[in-house]
């Protein structure tokens, strides 16, 4: 479908960027891994996940609107497919998974709940728009994207700052 093929370079590109610094994440990981409990490493756990889910749906989502021919059809139901199931992840840091406070404050709530949800809800609203006006939904879905990476790139450099600035013993921030 030839408003795809207008997309190839956008989507190969941010896929690129996606996994690359999926991969980085991995060595925030192994730093991290090296200190104690004690330190604050299940709060930085806690804050590893969520970023690595907005680096791997940006992968993923690229991946699916790369498949060969794909129809309107097909390309909207990826799209929303991918955008329906961020909105279930990141709507559950919204309402606190069972009550349990998962985050510290507003501005975490923010940052891993809010921002997310408005990213996969453009996907879902992009799909949706896809299959009546192509360059319209492919627009939405490329600004959720971009939107998931920003958020995912900021993510990550709180949390490698706070791992590699926290001396041992105190309690990490992100």
């Amino acid at each position: 479908m030839n408003e795809l093929e207008r997309w190839a370079n956008f989507y190969l590109l941010t896929s690129a960027a996606a996994a690359t610094l999926l991969g980085l994440m991995f060595v925030v990981i192994t730093l991290g891994a090296e200190r104690s409990v004690e330190d604050g490493t299940a709060k930085i756990r806690m804050y590893l996940t969520p970023t690595v889910v907005y680096f791997a749906s940006v992968l993923f989502l690229a991946a699916l609107l790369t498949f060969p021919n794909h129809t309107r059809l097909t390309a909207s139901l990826c799209t929303c497919l991918v955008g329906v199931a961020g909105l279930v992840y990141s709507g559950s840091f919204l309402v606190g998974r069972g009550g349990k406070k998962n985050y510290y404050g507003l501005q975490d709530r923010i940052v891993y709940a809010v921002v997310p949800f408005a990213a996969y809800g453009l996907h879902v609203f992009g799909g949706v728009s896809f299959f009546h006006a192509p360059q319209r939904g492919l627009t939405l879905v490329a600004a959720g994207m971009l939107s998931l990476l920003a958020l995912a790139i900021r993510n990550s450099w709180a949390i490698a700052v706070d791992v590699v600035s926290t001396p041992r013993g105190q309690q990490n921030s992100k």
